[in-house]
């Protein structure tokens, strides 16, 4: 079968769904990637193997207008293209594109990955959102959840009828690239290494990282710890840190800022503890790789941030906007003796086993690709 995959960013298939790409490719079956261009478009065909398909759509705004024309963009790509089966990632793929396979009689399969800003703030914006949820949700073949509290939620708001809902964890990790380091022992009197990554928004928690880090470092003494920061400037839409503002609280020096990276492993690998201190989120790809990694992990006790801790056993958990909290957890970490830490570490490798193998996920994806591509399949 023709399976398009079609995310808000060529980024986002290339980081977080190439996983998916290859197995659907193993499985048998032609894969398009259809997202806006970005650097890392060509690498989908060159580097996965799939065939690339622009097309223009912007990730923030709620323009009706624009997002009448984005469905129309999505309804011609499909009637061209011809897939079998879409696979919906996103919020506007998810409505928008959702729309428009129906209107091209094309089975379509969705994943909420995260509820975003329309479910946690309570505007006009948030109403309409769960409006075109409502509407565009009748017509999936399934719909995936990353974690039960959102499959609830939706449920509650009437949003999705329930036996069309299943649930994965996350997008899962794989265990085999993202692993242990063996052998490597930590430096005499180097300091105890926090990192986050995460784009540069405030819904990830980012104010209360950057005034935990300094709480942290005015407890303890000179040299002691040392705070990292990886991931993406994201100035769109006004929920991203503007970059004025952020150069002002880097300067501060608290918080050392690493960029971006293709090689986030290698950055996990060096830090001694990974922190997201989220304000909500789907199932978070960096706190699982860094649970296959080994390290112990301080997140806060929100839905799908939960999920990746089992307080006590291989991390801890930490109320959410609350900066001081955060601080606390970080310093009980950053005194932990070697033994504990290690422990924790070996817990979170553990949980990434038992609950977040990427295998468990591409199974359900692949499962239901041929589920909802049967009908046409006979037909032909």
């Amino acid at each position: 079968m023709r399976v398009a995959i079609v995310i808000n960013t060529s980024w986002n298939i290339w980081n977080f769904r190439r996983g998916l790409v290859l197995a659907l490719r193993a499985a048998g079956h032609e894969v398009l990637a259809i997202a806006p261009p970005d650097e890392y478009s060509s690498r989908l065909e060159s580097e996965l193997g799939c065939r690339y398909v622009p097309i223009v759509m912007e990730n923030k705004g709620t323009n009706p207008l624009k997002d009448a024309q984005l469905t129309r963009r999505f309804l011609a790509v499909y009637k061209r293209e011809r897939p079998d089966v879409v696979l919906h990632f996103t919020i506007k793929p998810n409505i928008y594109g959702t729309l428009a396979a129906r209107l091209a009689g094309v089975p379509s399969i969705n994943n909420v990955s995260g509820l975003g800003t329309v479910f946690l703030i309570e505007n006009l914006v948030s109403k309409v959102a769960r409006g075109l949820y409502r509407l565009a949700f009748r017509f999936p073949k399934k719909v995936f959840f990353q974690n039960n509290d959102d499959r609830e939620l939706f449920i509650r708001y009437g949003l999705i009828r329930p036996a069309l809902t299943g649930l994965v964890p996350g997008s899962g990790v794989d265990l085999a690239r993202f692993r242990p380091q063996e052998g490597v022992a930590k430096a005499p009197g180097a300091p105890f290494k926090f990192l986050m990554v995460a784009r540069v928004l405030y819904e990830k928690g980012i104010v209360e990282y950057f005034e935990a880090a300094k709480q942290v470092r005015a407890a303890l003494p000179a040299g002691a710890v040392q705070f990292q920061l990886l991931g993406a400037l994201d100035e769109a839409g006004g929920v991203g840190v503007a970059r004025a503002t952020f150069e002002q609280w880097l300067a501060a020096g608290n918080i050392e800022y690493l960029g971006t990276s293709d090689n986030v492993a290698a950055h996990i690998h060096a830090a001694d503890c990974v922190v997201l201190p989220s304000y909500r989120e789907g199932t978070p790809k960096t706190l699982l790789e860094a649970a296959a990694c080994g390290k112990p992990l301080v997140t806060t006790d929100v839905p799908g941030c939960r999920e990746t801790v089992q307080n006590g056993r291989n991390g801890y958990l930490c109320q959410v906007r609350n900066a001081a909290d955060l601080a606390d957890k970080l310093l009980a970490v950053a005194q932990l003796p070697p033994a504990r830490l290690a422990a924790l570490g070996a817990a979170s490798r553990q949980l990434a086993e038992e609950k977040f193998d990427e295998k468990l996920v591409l199974s359900q994806y692949l499962a239901a690709v041929v589920e909802a591509g049967r009908p046409i399949a006979q037909a032909i």
